[in-house]
């Protein structure tokens, strides 16, 4: 029952839609109406204001780091931890409050990750910058982070629950840049700081 209780929560927190609920308390545009439409931090930012673009963020990401850092301090079993994890990231992805239409997940699976294992965490996190700031992409370094932080799990902490709570992560988040995947082929994809309309 604690288990379940657990993975339910972590859901429910992992649905709160930051991204929406920032920009309306700062008198923004919602950000579902505007850019790539996604309700997350690197849209927010496209409406000018960086404040509201920090407050997302870390929104999403400690809505993925407190569920895994309340589990382990618990003292529930790894699997569970993981099954934690993963429901935060799902809640971010298909969140209920925005009828199962949520954002791409990054910022959240960031601070689950980073929760499980800061070296982790780390190691994807300082991935993900390294391609940003060499390309202004933040797709590009959310597909990269997305490949490497399975390896750095495997690596660190071998097979097991938090693998595969990782590796079903990055999957999504591979799946939800499907069409981020199509517009960097292209030379279509919009870098940080550009505003494009909503399509």
């Amino acid at each position: 029952m604690i288990a379940f209780l657990a993975v339910a929560a972590a859901y429910l927190v992992g649905s709160i839609p930051f991204a929406v609920v920032v920009s309306r308390a700062m008198g923004l545009p919602d950000p579902r109406s505007f850019g790539s439409g996604n309700p997350g931090a690197t849209n927010v930012l496209r409406s000018g204001s960086k404040a509201a673009a920090v407050l997302t963020l870390a929104g999403d990401a400690l809505k993925g780091w407190v569920p895994v850092w309340a589990a382990i301090g618990l003292g529930l079993a790894e699997e569970v931890v993981a099954a934690v994890a993963l429901a935060a990231f799902l809640g971010h992805v298909f969140s209920v409050w925005l009828r199962f239409r949520g954002g791409k997940g990054v910022a959240t699976a960031a601070g689950a990750i980073l929760a499980l294992d800061w070296r982790v965490g780390a190691a994807a996190l300082f991935t993900w910058l390294a391609v940003v700031l060499a390309t202004r992409y933040s797709s590009l370094g959310s597909i990269v982070a997305a490949i490497v932080a399975p390896a750095a799990v495997y690596g660190w902490r071998g097979p097991g629950a938090l693998l595969a709570a990782t590796c079903a992560m990055c999957a999504v988040l591979l799946w939800r840049h499907e069409g981020n995947i199509r517009k960097l082929l292209r030379g279509e994809e919009s870098r940080i700081g550009e505003k494009k309309a909503a399509t």
